[in-house]
């Protein structure tokens, strides 16, 4: 029974149709006292999503840092709140290029549940060293993004 334990992980979701697809779903923690998901968890989620999409595309955040010392840090971030999500809700977190200049990503992400859109989020990320400056994004790591993923316009 451990060892089938063991070989247990959790989804990193799937690349599809140039973007990145994450499932979450709704739990207790997620909520306030009426049920309701709580703002800043959606974000949580996208965060989630983000580290994902990273893995699914070949470049873990975990190796990124132990390989060259980088990181991502969140530089901007707007989000459009349009329907909320309640306790035990199926949600899917997409993720698409919007594109790349110099040190930074630009990024937008939304949160569904089925066919209904409920939070739009654009983000810009700078890639930052050890000392959290930023520092252009490697060669290989946005062949890689760019690879699985297609900028929209």
């Amino acid at each position: 029974m451990r060892e089938a334990h063991a070989t247990l992980a959790p989804s990193s979701g799937r690349l599809a149709d140039g973007r990145h697809e994450l499932p979450v779903r709704v739990y207790y923690e997620d909520t306030d006292a009426g049920g309701v998901v709580y703002h800043a968890r959606y974000l949580a989620f996208a965060e989630r999503a983000r580290t994902e999409m990273l893995r699914a595309v070949g470049a873990p955040s975990t190796e990124l840092a132990a390989s060259s010392g980088l990181g991502f840090a969140v530089r901007r971030l707007s989000a459009e709140f349009r329907q909320p999500a309640r306790l035990d809700d199926a949600l899917t977190v997409r993720t698409g290029l919007k594109g790349f200049e110099g040190a930074s990503i630009a990024l937008e992400q939304a949160i569904w549940r089925n066919a209904t859109l409920l939070v739009e989020i654009l983000l810009e990320l700078v890639c930052i060293n050890g000392r959290f400056r930023p520092v252009r994004i490697p060669a290989a790591l946005k062949s890689a993004i760019e690879t699985h993923l297609v900028p929209s316009r």
